[in-house]
């Protein structure tokens, strides 16, 4: 039984960016499913992407899709600006698009570093920043919400540049938390486990390494399925979460209780 009614997002318009992933994906029918309206964003082409919001059956006026490759300049406004413009403003901005650089950190070049910053953590920053500059100027008490991870405080070995940058989103989290509470603007982070799609599913499916110490991580003993991390952004995007600012909610099936590898 889920939670919250159909129409507990009704009138929210909601932004997100990675929507088509595959835990984005999820995300979306997720919030569509609950009454908001949702702009998507991602880098695949029209033609991709409408075939994808077909299938997915993410029609009619509350869904739209928005290419745009927000590491770039002035790309997360016009992001911003496309959303404001098909509905009329912004409530929510789910900044959760990300890639994961896996190896050594000793074959680790500076243009990988560069690459998983500029997406992780750079492309976050300038979507956040236009979405609270678009709630702020229509005075919309808004939310923002980061997607993180259970690394940004666990050292896990072969993605150090991955961990990195979700510790620093989660700084970027609390200081905007800090800066746009006078203005009404709740921000929080999201930080999942080792979920059973996306990048760490390939990962399970290409890296025994990594599998041997994933499948010895999970305290509650199975890997997280997407729709968990759906329910907890759900829950964030809620009035539920409503007096909450510069929080982690942590849904990692305890992953981050002790080291286990």
């Amino acid at each position: 039984m889920k939670p919250f009614s159909g129409d507990c997002l009704e009138g929210k318009r909601i932004l997100i960016t990675g929507g088509l992933g595959a835990i984005g994906r999820v995300v979306v029918s997720t919030l569509l499913r609950h009454s908001a309206s949702v702009a998507v964003n991602d880098i695949l082409n029209a033609g991709e992407a409408a075939e994808i919001l077909e299938q997915s059956g993410w029609t009619g006026e509350r869904c739209l899709y928005l290419k745009a490759d927000v590491t770039l300049p002035g790309a997360a406004e016009n992001f911003v600006g496309g959303t404001v413009e098909a509905f009329g403003g912004i409530d929510i901005a789910l900044c959760h698009a990300g890639i994961v650089y896996s190896g050594p950190l000793l074959e680790c070049k500076p243009g990988d570093w560069d690459r998983i910053l500029d997406i992780n953590l750079k492309g976050a920053f300038l979507v956040a920043q236009a979405a609270a500059r678009a709630m702020v100027e229509a005075g919309t008490k808004g939310k923002i919400i980061f997607t993180s991870s259970w690394v940004q405080d666990v050292p896990w070995p072969g993605i150090t540049p991955y961990t990195v940058t979700k510790s620093a989103l989660k700084m970027l989290m609390r200081g905007m938390a800090r800066e746009f509470a006078s203005h009404g603007i709740r921000v929080n982070a999201i930080a999942p486990g080792i979920v059973a799609a996306g990048m760490a599913q390939r990962q399970w499916e290409t890296e025994p390494d990594y599998r041997r110490r994933a499948e010895r991580a999970i305290p509650v003993g199975c890997r997280q399925p997407p729709e968990s991390v759906a329910d907890a952004l759900l829950f964030l995007c809620s009035e539920a979460a409503d007096y909450m600012t510069g929080a982690t909610l942590l849904v990692d099936g305890g992953c981050s209780l002790y080291p286990m590898d």
